[in-house]
């Protein structure tokens, strides 16, 4: 009896127990409902609104160059990514493995990814893959429930028309440095790119356009349940250049005969650059989705340098084309253009002798002669009286030695020596032979193609200084300074242009235009790359076609038209291409035929033009 009644008590002190517990435990649950609820309210309604609201960067649609006809040389083709947010996916490593076997994406670039994402913030969207077709496309649409954390985006792709042709105008736009994104955040979204090179960097902020953005509601997944707003951004500018794409092709290909070189043609009253060909060229559409090593290296180390635009960054000892600058000098000092040198073929200067391209020599010369018959002893007589800082002096005031200005990064400077700068750079003093190599275009002297073209524009245009561009300058549009040049100087110089290549014993006269009214004038020039020996001389100097490529000289035009009211000036470099009449001088005469079988474009007046 006595232990029934011990089992009852212990079975109720068990029950009572257990009530107890669970009125605990059902406390407990309670209160804790009340403080997720309410107490901590703020909390979890601000990591609800995070998960469910997905806030995007908008890119801007880039602004689209221009050709002075409007038609585009730069412009943009749409495209599809992939991104993925890592927060919204379930598993990142399957999602990437899925991914593989739906796409082109590698196991490097996925592992590549993998190391990205781990880096980067979880909310932020991160680019799996790019430029997507459309079979790709279809393929992960239809496998999106799986692909936790992934979307479809559209971009605009970067699309280079030309190719080539103009790819050293153009430049290109690649994926921004860890650089370019600390200075304008707004790079780090994905798929945005910013300009290398060409206009696309030198417009870069007007092209870029500024960015919208777009609030979604999403669902655990990732997957948009709805817009909630949208602030659209504002587009970049399209710029319209001076540029003639037909007059650029044209160039191109007619320079693309030799290996190297480079050909500018500007409108000698504007300064407008109607075209500028450096070959060879590269694809800059490749550089949009990024290139491999491989690839880089071929580029960076082709002896050809295709990455360079040799208009404004090679360097060329000018050769004969620089004699019109000596001329001038030698006017301003007070020399009669009539009085005259004889050329026996070479010219003596204490123990040296300094030869004459002429073996034999040209006789009587005057200037206008001299500068027919590219005479190298005249110079060299005139040269010496004169003095290295009055042929600087006018060098300088042509542009030579220093940047032009033009709208395009990576322009060089080239060289006009001087007694001063020889002191300062080499610091020894200046020796009268170096004054008659400079006279000709030799030693020191250094220009670009596009310097050239700028020296014999302002030769064609009455002594006028103009500003190269391609996007003309919203101030001073159409204004010029006079270069202070004596007319009747011009006169000589311009004249002795004109019978090089319209005279029967001008240097360029088998180069000349036959068309009438688009005749031409100009002042060819060989430009040696190699010293020539006195045991060569005596054996016989070796011919530029027998000669590696490496140490052949290069071949140098220069020249404007229409020659009774010039509007254009062209100057041709072939880089190891031998004479300056035999190789350079037909190039330029054909493409100022073309450019005059062209004309009649309205000039570019106005520095943006939206279309």
């Amino acid at each position: 009896m006595r232990e029934k009644v011990s089992i009852k008590r212990t079975f109720t002190r068990r029950v009572a127990l257990l009530g107890a517990a669970k009125m605990a435990l059902i406390g407990g649950l309670v209160g804790r409902m009340y403080y997720l609820q309410i107490a901590e309210n703020a909390k979890y309604q601000a990591l609800s609104d995070k998960n469910r609201i997905s806030l995007r960067v908008l890119p801007p649609q880039r602004g689209v160059l221009l050709d002075r006809n409007g038609v585009p040389i730069a412009s943009n083709t749409p495209a599809y990514r992939l991104e993925i947010i890592a927060e919204q996916s379930e598993d990142v490593t399957d999602v990437l493995k899925h991914l593989q076997e739906l796409t082109p994406l590698t196991e490097q670039q996925a592992a590549k990814l993998q190391a990205r994402l781990k880096q980067q913030r979880p909310f932020l969207p991160v680019t799996i893959i790019e430029d997507l077709s459309w079979d790709d496309i279809a393929k992960v649409e239809l496998n999106l429930p799986d692909l936790t954390g992934v979307s479809v985006q559209t971009e605009q792709k970067r699309n280079y028309p030309y190719g080539g042709i103009a790819s050293h105008i153009t430049g290109y736009v690649a994926a921004p440095s860890e650089e370019d994104i600390d200075a304008n955040p707004l790079l780090a979204t994905p798929g945005l790119r910013n300009g290398k090179a060409g206009l696309e960097k030198q417009y870069e902020e007007n092209l870029q356009g500024s960015a919208g953005v777009i609030q979604q509601e999403v669902n655990a997944g990732g997957r948009i349940v709805r817009e909630l707003d949208r602030r659209e951004g504002t587009a970049g500018t399209d710029i319209r250049t001076t540029l003639d794409i037909g007059l650029q092709a044209f160039a191109h290909q007619r320079l693309a005969s030799q290996l190297s070189g480079a050909a500018v043609v500007l409108d000698v009253q504007t300064g407008g650059i109607l075209a500028m060909a450096s070959v060879p060229g590269y694809d800059p559409t490749a550089f949009y989705r990024g290139i491999g090593a491989d690839y880089w290296r071929d580029l960076t180390s082709d002896i050809l340098q295709p990455l360079a635009n040799k208009a404004i960054s090679g360097q060329y000892a000018p050769g004969s084309t620089f004699k019109p600058m000596t001329a001038l000098a030698v006017l301003k000092a007070g020399t009669d253009p009539s009085a005259e040198v004889v050329c026996s073929g070479v010219y003596t200067l204490g123990n040296a002798k300094f030869h004459c391209w002429k073996k034999g020599g040209h006789g009587r010369v005057s200037m206008a002669s001299a500068i027919q018959h590219s005479c190298d002893v005249y110079f060299y007589e005139m040269a010496r009286r004169t003095g290295i800082d009055a042929i600087a002096e006018m060098a300088k005031n042509f542009g030579l030695g220093q940047a032009s200005g033009v709208d395009l990064p990576s322009e060089r400077a080239g060289l006009i020596p001087s007694t001063g700068w020889k002191r300062s750079a080499l610091g020894s003093p200046w020796q009268q032979g170096e004054t008659l190599v400079a006279a000709i275009g030799q030693g020191f002297v250094l220009a670009t193609p596009l310097q050239l073209a700028l020296m014999a524009a302002q030769l064609a245009n009455g002594g006028r200084r103009i500003q190269p561009h391609f996007v003309p300058p919203l101030e001073g549009l159409g204004t010029s300074t006079e270069l202070g040049v004596d007319p009747r100087w011009l006169a000589v110089v311009t004249e002795g242009m004109k019978r090089v290549t319209n005279d029967r014993q001008g240097t360029a006269y088998a180069a000349r235009i036959e068309i009438p009214g688009m005749e031409m004038a100009g002042k060819s020039g060989t430009s040696q790359v190699r010293r020539i020996s006195l045991a060569e001389r005596i054996k016989g100097v070796i011919k530029n076609e027998d000669l590696p490529w490496p140490r052949r000289d290069h071949a140098l035009f220069i020249a404007f038209a229409p020659i009774d009211a010039p509007k254009y000036a062209c100057a041709v470099v072939v880089e190891h291409g031998g004479g300056g009449s035999a190789v350079a001088a037909p190039i330029a005469r054909d493409i100022l035929v073309e450019c005059q079988k062209r004309a009649g474009s309205a000039p570019v007046r106005s520095i943006f033009s939206r279309t």
